[in-house]
């Protein structure tokens, strides 16, 4: 009986080794593979002619416009190239808040994102998540303890859009990567809205940002963003708003934030994050 136990203990032990091994492999594969897409996203970041910033550049923009690059840039400074941003907050997954940790890395030029999120669904379980906008195409991809895969989205015209609309709202935490270019035109709406539409290969997008009179930016919206469900696609109104605004890089940002879908039974929030550290590359 003795020996049986032993026996026993022994396996559970090695099944246990065994899938600790597989966890610790499949966390090592999906850094590497972050590692790999975050590098690729920083050599091909490039500097626009443009290498610091012009308050006199903010004549002909719309009114609200200009009082936000006035509040968050300052004259002469340098425009940002690539960024390093770290969250922490709740995601909403099958109708429960789920807390975590997440790293997203930013081309200012041309336009791409990768957010890798750890999500911990409870104490034995976490999911890992990496959204991404790079090389003109939108991707989404998520695995549970980083080996099973539960999402993996890529290579559809909808999932692009919505893509380069989430990175043009996140721009807040950018914002010389808001300032006026060939491929991003503001518009006029009032005195506290104006609309940005961002153009990168075959996609473009518009969103329109709320601006308070102090010259924050403080919502981005679209009446029509693509949601994925059971395969398919449909529109919904779309909303993200922003607060708490901090210096950081010698910009003026929002600290914290939240986004929500806008269904018909009602609003639908499903992200709320804070910034825990903001790092940029400026052009030289």
């Amino acid at each position: 009986m003795k020996n049986w136990v032993k026996i026993s203990l022994t396996g559970i032990g090695l099944a246990g080794a065994g899938i600790g091994l597989a966890f610790w492999s499949g966390a090592r594969s999906w850094n590497a593979e972050t590692a790999r897409i975050v590098e690729k996203l920083k050599l091909s970041a490039t500097e626009g002619a443009t290498k610091t910033v012009s308050f006199k550049d903010f004549d002909d923009l719309p009114a609200p416009v200009a009082r936000y690059f006035r509040l968050a840039l300052k004259d002469g400074q340098p425009i940002v190239r690539t960024a390093r941003i770290r969250y922490a907050g709740e995601f909403k997954l099958n109708g429960k808040w789920t807390p975590f940790d997440s790293e997203q890395h930013f081309s200012a030029n041309p336009p791409a994102f990768v957010w890798d999120a750890d999500m911990k669904m409870n104490p034995l379980m976490n999911v890992r998540v990496r959204d991404g906008f790079t090389d003109g195409k939108g991707s989404m991809n998520a695995k549970i303890f980083a080996l099973f895969s539960v999402m993996n989205a890529h290579d559809d015209v909808k999932l692009d859009a919505g893509a380069l609309q989430r990175y043009l709202a996140e721009l807040a935490w950018l914002p010389t990567a808001l300032l006026p270019s060939e491929n991003l035109h503001w518009t006029a709406i009032d005195e506290n809205r104006a609309s940005a539409t961002l153009t990168d290969g075959k996609t473009t997008v518009s969103l329109e940002f709320r601006f308070n009179d102090a010259g924050e930016l403080i919502e981005a919206f679209t009446p029509a963003r693509f949601y994925g469900t059971n395969g398919e696609y449909k529109t919904f109104p779309w909303l993200g708003r922003f607060w708490n605004y901090e210096e950081r890089g010698g910009m003026m940002i929002p600290i914290e934030g939240e986004v929500e879908w806008q269904m018909p039974e009602g609003a639908a929030p499903y992200f709320k994050g804070r910034i825990v550290e903001a790092e940029y590359d400026f052009a030289k």
